[in-house]
């Protein structure tokens, strides 16, 4: 069972906790998508981009804020999860640091600022995320330091997304984002917790595919630098341990994705389901794109994980080859 890596932490109380603090999901039937992709019997788009922070991070940032004893909480984000735990811990009573890379979505910062954290900005290619966090943490030993992903509280908080949809029995297949494994590890749990017999399979970039290597060699395999993918979500180096032990035996396979599909995943959400997505987002519908013959026949749900998208860049992919 899935749920014992989860440390004996209950997914359910969990859920109960976090359902009158967090936004529904919100489930769109684009007929254009459908007929755009020549998809039969559809796909339906599981959107989180209109959640707390404009992510599914807010679940697990939340649930871990609520049961941690420590009044400093101390990540490394891309943003999103970075935006999350601030809104988190500002409403929790609590401090928090984020450690960004200086590449960041400018978007993505402001948000994390303007929840009331403090924000370290690094070059990765002279120090890593964890390396940072570590200096920092030997600074503020009373601090937590939070995963992303690899964290049993992060891996609950997500799952929550996942009651919501297995608990509709509308879909065969869940397609979703992999980048540090903790919304797919989540959507695993809720599966298995739900007796839910659909398949969930994972969507990573091709350049930033360790997750799909991992699951292929039965052992972690990293990437030896934050990768350069459009995925800002993505670029991590590692699935968390947790992560793999559940992913390993849950996922249904992984679907190493182009970035030219990418790209193609965010203009035709924005053109035929006036869905604005993230290219982290994006990806289960790249997925799509990318393996069309694997989803013939199937009622598939593609999960959006996020909205959050630097200006700039999302009117470059909007324009691009149009």
């Amino acid at each position: 069972m899935t749920q014992a890596p989860l440390s004996g932490i209950d997914p359910r109380s969990v859920w109960s906790v976090l359902r009158p603090q967090v936004i529904p999901t919100t489930f769109v039937e684009s007929e254009r998508l459908n007929r755009a992709l020549q998809l039969e019997p559809g796909l339906l788009l599981v959107s989180e981009a209109f959640q707390h922070t404009g992510s599914f991070k807010y679940r697990a940032a939340l649930s871990v804020a609520l049961h941690s004893q420590a009044s400093h909480l101390l990540t490394a984000s891309s943003g999103n999860f970075g935006a999350a735990l601030a809104l988190a811990a500002s409403r929790t009573g609590k401090r928090c640091t984020v450690v960004m890379p200086a590449k960041s979505a400018r978007v993505k910062v402001a948000a994390v600022r303007s929840a009331g954290a403090a924000v370290d900005l690094i070059d990765t290619k002279q120090i890593t995320r964890a390396a940072r966090v570590d200096q920092l943490h030997q600074s503020d030993p009373s601090a937590q330091v939070v995963s992303p992903y690899d964290d049993p509280y992060v891996v609950a908080g997500n799952s929550s997304l996942g009651a919501e949809l297995f608990a509709r029995e509308i879909a065969d297949c869940v397609v979703v984002p992999v980048g540090g494994g903790g919304l797919s590890s989540g959507l695993v749990v809720a599966r298995d917790l739900l007796a839910n017999s659909c398949q969930v399979i994972g969507a990573e970039p091709l350049l930033a595919n360790d997750a799909a290597r991992s699951i292929r060699a039965g052992r972690l395999s990293a990437n030896d630098e934050e990768p350069s993918t459009l995925c800002d979500g993505a670029r991590t180096l590692s699935l968390g341990k947790l992560n793999f032990a559940i992913l390993r035996e849950g996922l249904a396979g992984i679907i190493e994705v182009e970035e030219s599909k990418i790209a193609l995943a965010v203009q035709l959400l924005f053109q035929h389901a006036n869905l604005k997505a993230e290219p982290t987002g994006a990806l289960s519908l790249a997925a799509v794109l990318q393996s069309p013959q694997r989803f013939a026949g199937k009622r598939v749900a593609c999960i959006v994980s996020g909205g959050n998208v630097d200006p700039t860049l999302y009117a470059q992919l909007l324009l691009q080859n149009g």
